[in-house]
């Protein structure tokens, strides 16, 4: 009689190798899912580059409107070492030429002490005034007249503060509208005083009264005493005067080496003076305007490639984009360049009528591209061009600016109920139901893997226990034959 067998089976039985092959099979429906939620997580992905293209390109339209980007204009001095002209902000000087004479630059008053041994070397103790103000009565003066707003600062010198260079950094530190400095050869130390700014009002002159009166007005504290209307110790190296120009003919007289608004809108710095007069060239200066209009081009192929790389099949790979088909970012490209072709028909813009009257023209790539030269002839008419980017009354398509239209067309995607948010919106809660399904397959995957664990330790035992009853039953046969 032959042998009973469970071949395979009982304690042999691969339960973990039957069991990972079953629940691979199940897992398929959630691996379907995680190739699902990677694809939304990617178009997610790629509306957001949508979306920050849009942003920029918003930006740069928006530029158009900016007060200071019309209307600039730049100047050229015959000379550029005479004097360095830039707009006043917020303003523009009026195109023009004109004649500029530097007969003066603005000066501060400097004085320097009598000589010393060294900065250590002491004087004594006491109090300095220092006043602002001019001196009045020509060459030799007779009066001073104190600063208006000003006043007289005093500076007391203590015990220990006496040295050369302890007062100067008293005086330096009272803000009293002077410097102080020392300079050092081989005769010895001198103090030196300046004024902190140019022109005839910011003079000074300084007097001292000393704690213990020496009697001698060329040592102790009052060696630093000054008054232009006598013998002084200090001595005046240069007297405080003001800028003195000639405008188209006309005498200019300045405080300081910059001059506001004597010409409107510019502001005109000094730096040496003239024999005669040079020529300053106020022109038009469309470099920003150029610059603006650059920076959109780039601003609009930049979304545009995005688009199109997101939206494309390629053949050789056999892959498509993320968005393939996907109609809100394929009308987002189509409406960009419709609104390249749309014409404008407000006031102001002349002839000026489309982009491509001012040079901008869509290529065969689908890209912007610019002819410089076109757009230099159109800014021959400045206000025409302003007209097209931002004219009209917004009230029909027809009556708005160009880049009004894509200013506002960007906000109108990105806006609450616009199409990039409500097609992103979507997607996001897309990927939260594909998130919860996940979820609650994962749970239930759990409960099938314990079932079947259960079911095949179950299964095991009892093909064990058959295993060992078909070895009792092959005994008997034998024994049977034997007798």
């Amino acid at each position: 009689m032959a042998a009973l067998t469970a071949s395979g089976l009982g304690s042999g039985l691969d339960v973990s190798s039957i069991i990972s092959q079953l629940m691979t099979i199940e897992r398929q429906p959630l691996k379907t899912l995680q190739t699902e939620e990677t694809s939304i997580n990617a178009k997610i992905s790629s509306f957001g580059k949508i979306q920050s293209g849009l942003s920029t390109l918003r930006d740069k339209a928006a530029a158009f409107n900016s007060t200071t980007l019309w209307g600039q204009t730049s100047t050229v001095v015959s000379d550029a070492s005479v004097a360095t002209v830039t707009p006043i902000s917020g303003k523009n000087g009026a195109a023009g030429s004109h004649s500029l004479q530097v007969n003066a630059l603005a000066t501060t008053q400097t004085l320097s002490s009598a000589i010393f041994a060294g900065s250590a070397s002491t004087l004594s103790e006491g109090r300095l005034t220092i006043e602002l103000g001019s001196w009045t009565g020509g060459a030799s003066p007779t009066g001073f007249s104190a600063k208006a707003g000003a006043t007289a600062i005093d500076i007391d010198i203590g015990a220990g503060e006496t040295s050369l260079s302890a007062i100067r950094d008293k005086i330096n530190k009272a803000g009293a509208g002077v410097t102080a400095g020392i300079v050092t050869d081989a005769s010895g130390a001198r103090l030196t005083l300046r004024s902190s700014a140019t022109g005839e009002e910011n003079a000074f002159r300084i007097t001292v009264t000393e704690s213990a009166d020496d009697g001698d007005a060329a040592t102790g504290l009052s060696a630093l005493a000054y008054d232009a209307r006598s013998s002084s110790p200090m001595i005046r190296n240069q007297t405080a005067g003001n800028a003195s120009v000639m405008i188209n003919g006309l005498p200019i007289s300045s405080a300081s080496n910059t001059i506001d608004s004597a010409i409107e809108g510019l502001s005109i710095k000094i730096s040496k003076t003239t024999a005669s007069a040079v020529d300053m060239t106020v022109s038009a200066d469309h470099s920003g305007v150029k610059t603006a209009l650059n920076e959109f081009i780039s601003a609009f192929n930049g979304l545009n490639d995005t688009i199109k790389a997101e939206t494309k099949y390629d053949a050789a790979t056999k892959t498509a984009g993320k968005l393939q088909s996907d109609r809100t970012a394929i009308g987002i490209q189509g409406k960009m360049r419709q609104m390249i072709f749309e014409s404008f028909d407000g006031a102001g813009s002349g002839s000026l009528k489309r982009l491509s009257d001012i040079g901008v023209s869509l290529n065969a790539s689908g890209k912007l591209e610019l002819t410089a030269s076109k757009l230099d002839s159109a800014l021959l008419n400045p206000e025409q061009a302003k007209s097209l980017f931002n004219g009209g009354d917004g009230s029909t398509t027809a009556l708005t600016g160009i880049m009004t239209r894509f200013r506002k067309y960007a906000d109108e995607m990105q806006g609450s109920q616009g199409a990039v948010t409500s097609r992103t919106d979507g997607l996001r809660s897309q990927l939260k139901r594909n998130t919860d399904r996940q979820s609650a397959l994962e749970t239930r995957l759990v409960g099938v893997e314990e079932r079947l664990n259960k079911q095949y330790q179950s299964l095991d035992k009892q093909m064990t226990k058959i295993n060992s009853l078909s070895s009792a039953v092959s005994g008997l046969s034998s024994l049977y034959y034997y007798y």
